[in-house]
């Protein structure tokens, strides 16, 4: 009788085992299906951990990591499964405990994170500089610094705290002071949405993305400049949103910049403009005079202490160079720049007439009036156009040139960026302003009706202004 009953059990345990799941095939199976990518980055170090009759249990290397596969991938992952073993109805995930890894998986971990860290630590350092006992305060800007401030001390009572204004009016100094306000007692990222955007497409490319990730979530403050650069990049958009997400989730943090207000980022998806604009938003307006003759007499005493020279400017060519040069804090910084060059050189201090030929060109590109729109109505009207024929997608030499035209000249004329200036063309590329601003260029020298064509523009532009 136990003789029978030994060899039952026998029978019924390698028909057990004949019915268990070999794992690595269906991972074989997994990469076929979802793509090589998609397994690098989320399935490869998943593991099966137990088997039942009618359901596995998984384990996921991270929290986040589960999440991603449970919210995309869950349903293919049971499929696949079930073609194995057909009772299977669910799965269940566990997250495994990183330290009770072997030490050949612990080194490779390790070398992978430091990869991504060290690489992203190289944009992660501020400047001692740019702190808050040295940002000159006006009207213009004592909210937003108020605010800055208060983040420092109470996070996530205003999440996100987005900061806006037209460039040089300040709001990298203000992120980089909140970073060294808490630096040493949170854990702070610093990153512009350029180099957040440069570490995205090389950790896909290094099958990295579960360390990039784990590493842009560990953040108790998560600062990132110049957000407008995500514009038209769906992929960074969509990392972009998942990592907004879980760090408000985790309770920390966010501080944005942009040139521009939320809603007025072209080509950002609408989730991601909804929360940008969910928290505190704050423009810093242009200085008044006061404020820029400030801000110019402290620049001006660090030049003297940081380069030990012993020279002094009047206060008529201060408020001069404060109310001739309004564009933005740089430019008029560098205005002063030039006339202490002038002040080296001729060893002695320049009087206003001094300054308005030092700084003529300066003065006179600084003070335009002239914007994109400005150009594209001249334009038209130069070569008998209607405007939207002009910016039309219609490709006729007509309409090209004329077209090509108003981009090389709000290239010269404007402080636009390239891509602001394609946007300004019925939303082109900034690819197609460079072509135009080359071809206009090389067409000038070698073909005199373009030639003149621009330069009576150009005098049309000077009296409009």
């Amino acid at each position: 009788m136990n003789k029978i009953l030994t060899k039952k059990n026998t029978n019924n345990l390698l028909a057990a085992e004949e019915n268990l799941i070999v794992w690595k095939d269906v991972l074989k199976k997994l990469e076929s299906s979802l793509g090589t990518d998609v397994y690098e980055s989320w399935i490869k170090n998943v593991d099966l951990k137990k088997e039942f009759n009618h359901y596995v249990i998984l384990s996921a290397p991270t929290r986040f990591v589960r999440d991603w596969i449970v919210s995309r991938y869950a349903d293919k992952v049971l499929d696949i499964i079930k073609s194995f073993k057909k009772s299977i109805q669910r799965i269940e995930f566990l997250i495994e405990d990183q330290e009770i890894k072997n030490n050949s998986d612990d080194k490779k971990r390790n070398n992978q994170v430091s990869f991504i860290q060290n690489s992203v630590l190289n944009y992660n350092r501020f400047n001692m500089n740019y702190n808050f006992d040295n940002f000159m305060l006006g009207e213009s800007n004592e909210l937003a610094c108020t605010a800055a401030r208060k983040v420092c001390t109470q996070s996530s009572h205003y999440n996100p705290l987005f900061i806006y204004s037209s460039v040089g009016m300040g709001k990298t100094h203000l992120l980089n002071a909140i970073g060294i306000e808490v630096g040493n007692e949170k854990k702070v990222m610093f990153i512009s949405a350029e180099r957040f955007m440069y570490h995205f497409v090389r950790s896909i490319k290094n099958h990295e993305m579960v360390k990039f990730k784990d590493l842009f979530r560990r953040a108790d403050i998560f600062i990132i400049d110049d957000i407008q650069f995500i514009q038209g990049k769906e992929a960074i958009q969509e990392e972009f949103f998942h990592t907004f997400n879980a760090l408000i989730e985790k309770g920390s943090q966010i501080v944005i910049s942009s040139d521009r207000a939320p809603t007025n980022l072209d080509k950002v998806q609408e989730k991601i403009k909804s929360r940008l604009s969910g928290g505190l938003v704050i423009d810093i307006q242009p200085p008044d005079l006061n404020l820029r003759i400030k801000i110019l007499k402290k620049k001006f005493e660090e030049i003297k202490i940081n380069f030990n020279e012993n020279y002094d400017l009047d206060d008529d060519v201060l408020k001069f160079l404060a109310t001739e040069v309004t564009s933005s804090i740089r430019e008029m910084v560098g205005a002063l720049n030039r006339v202490l060059a002038f002040n080296k050189i001729n060893t002695k201090s320049p009087s206003i007439h001094d300054c308005k030929r030092i700084l003529k060109d300066f003065i006179n590109q600084t003070n335009k009036l002239i914007n994109v729109d400005t150009i594209q109505n001249i334009v038209a009207a130069h070569f008998n156009l209607n405007i939207h024929e002009m910016l039309s997608a219609r490709r006729s030499r007509s309409l090209a040139r004329p077209r090509q035209i108003a981009m090389y000249l709000a290239k010269q004329y404007t402080t636009n960026s390239l891509p602001d200036i394609g946007r300004k063309f019925s939303n082109r590329d900034h690819t197609t302003v460079i072509h135009a601003v080359k071809k206009i260029d090389e067409l000038i020298n070698k073909d005199n009706e373009i030639k003149q064509n621009v330069l009576e523009i150009k005098k049309k532009l000077v009296q409009v202004n």
